[in-house]
């Protein structure tokens, strides 16, 4: 039996190419003790000298000594540190500090967080080490894919990709988002050209600057190569269900433009309407078999649509873990039986894990480290005893470990030692060893570290508030209505404070039903800390605020406003944004007060 033909991120390269990559990622991941110490040698010899490594080594001549020594060395003189602690050092570099500060490369570009998670966007180093990283792990998750759906060498994808505005800091140095540097990048290019796999909008489309206007011309153009679309991808799963909403109500429009050659005036940016012209041409045919799907399938609140549209798809690709997870149910009702696969785990500080078991549903997948692209190093995390006393999430830290002492079901906090000039960062992920691939751990997330649910001596993380919103939510299915999105806060302005959760619905539903969720979620919060205070009193009863549809696009639109690009938007599952709960508050048309503890 011949090699699959396999190409790229998203799809194929040739056998040769295949049997490569994985050939490479099985002979690091063999020795991947050996190899963690090598690149901490390298990362440490290709920024020898700078003045953050200074405070801690001083004068030492780490150039002569052993790997190993080194390494035990680095563990024992660097400290741990958050982003707080390189903040003044990447402020200065944004500045336009041109010493070797953090690295000995020269940063012209800096990466923004997308601000969803912690509240507010975080400033990174960007090289082009990040680029190549991005690059290669598309690659190698690509050969793994093809293993399981193979891909036609020269299908289409249809991407849901989006640039962020670009902007000049003080010193002159270019910041936007990973993704949207990466969109920029010489491999992003190559990436196509190689692989001959090309995305089915330009570039024009993905930089158009209006996610909205972008978002219409990538389904337009998605439909307009209907049957060379291999499989339909975003950075997020959030992407994709965003992009099905907006065609739920633009369908018309859409194959309007398709049937006569034109296109919408809502497209108001002329490099885009210019591009999209050039390649849209009158398919009067095409049209009226796409509305002959839309009206069957609006019928039946668009389920299956996606391989009715794109019969030859082979599956849909994106990010689905964590802060995704509640997408998954619109997505599987959009996709129905086209398999959802999970893309690979990493953050803005740089890449982490590989998906190598993509026929795994989104809920089991793990990530293999690959040992090569920083040096990670395991706070062992082991859960107190009802202790409630301290302002963190109850965990008891140990020493942290290096990736060759990493035990199958032990939890951890990871730390990056990266090319790009972060030592010892707490990255804040709290992730569990489900497994090895030969000797490289193969990581389960588990949730963000930070506590964002919080009145007194509660503690509940996203993880816990996810769990909480999925019962409700349960009860809310049953009934007829669908949850659309939702966040929360924890309101302590007035005594006692309570938690407030904010519903986006889809459907109606009867006020006692929703009631029934609001009282459901309550009791769902198991935290200790949370149920004595519960029962004192000394927190109020929960409170369910459902919002008026499209509010959640509101929250949207004003992160894309401050820089976010849409492709990295995640939904805040908590705030204290004076803003966010402004449009939220305003945007409330009924409120639910918890029973559970009466």
């Amino acid at each position: 039996m011949e090699a699959a033909q396999v190409v790229n991120s998203n799809g194929n390269a040739d056998g040769d190419y295949q049997y490569e990559i994985i050939s490479w990622f099985d002979s690091v991941s063999k020795n991947a003790a050996m190899v963690q110490t090598e690149t901490l040698g390298q990362i440490l010899h290709l920024n020898y000298g700078v003045e953050y490594l200074k405070k801690w080594f001083g004068d030492m001549k780490i150039q002569d000594m052993d790997a190993c020594a080194l390494e035990s060395l680095y563990a024992s003189l660097v400290p741990l540190a958050s982003h707080a602690d390189f903040e003044p050092f990447i402020q200065r570099i944004a500045d336009g500090d041109t010493a070797p500060i953090l690295t000995q490369q020269t940063i012209t570009t800096l990466s923004l967080s997308s601000g969803t998670t912690e509240g507010r966007q975080k400033l990174l180093p960007f090289t082009r080490h990040s680029s190549q990283t991005t690059l290669q792990i598309y690659r190698l998750a690509a050969a793994y894919r093809s293993r399981v759906y193979p891909i036609r060498e020269g299908g289409r994808i249809l991407e849901f990709i989006y640039s962020s505005k670009r902007l000049k800091t003080k010193g002159g140095l270019t910041a936007g988002t990973a993704t949207t540097h990466y969109y920029a990048s010489e491999e992003f290019n190559i990436k196509q050209e190689k692989t001959k796999s090309f995305t089915c909008s330009p570039q024009e489309v993905i930089f158009g600057g209006d996610y909205k206007q972008s978002t219409y011309c990538h389904l337009l153009l998605g439909l307009l190569f209907w049957d060379e679309v291999e499989l339909i991808a975003s950075t997020f799963a959030y992407s994709i269900v965003q992009a099905f909403a907006s065609f739920e109500e633009q369908w018309e429009e859409i194959c309007s433009d398709i049937k006569d050659g034109t296109l919408s005036s809502r497209i108001t940016l002329p490099r885009m309407r210019k591009a999209v012209l050039d390649i849209i041409s009158p398919n009067p045919c095409l049209a009226s078999q796409i509305e002959a799907i839309c009206r069957d399938s609006k019928a039946s609140n668009w389920y299956g649509i996606v391989p009715r549209l794109w019969p030859n798809a082979k599956y849909v690709y994106s990010i689905m873990t964590g802060s995704m997870q509640p997408y998954l149910k619109k997505l599987r009702h959009y996709a129905v039986s086209l398999p959802l696969v999970s893309a690979d785990y990493g953050s803005t500080e740089g890449w982490i894990g590989v998906n190598l078991d993509p026929c795994l549903p989104p809920e089991d997948v793990t990530f293999a480290v690959i040992p090569t692209f920083s040096y990670f190093e395991f706070i062992p995390l082991y859960k107190k005893k009802q202790d409630l006393t301290s302002s963190t999430v109850g965990y008891i830290e140990d020493e942290p470990v290096p990736l060759s002492q990493v035990k199958l079901g032990q939890e951890y906090e990871l730390v990056l030692t990266t090319f790009t000039g972060l030592y010892r960062y707490r990255l804040g992920d709290v992730v569990e060893v489900a497994g090895f691939h030969n000797g490289t751990p193969k990581l389960n997330f588990i949730f963000r570290r930070e506590l964002i649910l919080t009145v007194n001596i509660d503690k509940n993380t996203e993880n816990d508030l996810q769990l909480a919103v999925e019962r409700g939510s349960e009860v809310l299915s049953k009934y007829g209505g669908e949850l659309v999105d939702f966040t929360s806060h924890a309101e302590v302005m007035h005594q006692p404070g309570h938690y407030m959760i904010y519903w986006e619905i889809k459907g109606e539903v009867e006020e006692k039903v929703l009631g029934e969720c609001c009282g459901i979620m309550d009791a769902s919060f198991v935290d200790h800390g949370y149920v004595v205070s519960r029962r004192t009193n000394s927190i109020g009863p929960l409170e369910l605020c459902i919002v008026e549809t499209g509010t959640f696009n509101k929250v949207l639109d004003y992160f894309i406003g401050n820089g976010a690009a849409l492709g990295q938007f995640k939904t805040p599952r908590c705030t204290n944004n004076h803003i966010l709960l402004r449009i939220l508050n305003l945007c409330t048309i009924k409120r639910f007060h918890s029973t559970a503890y009466n």
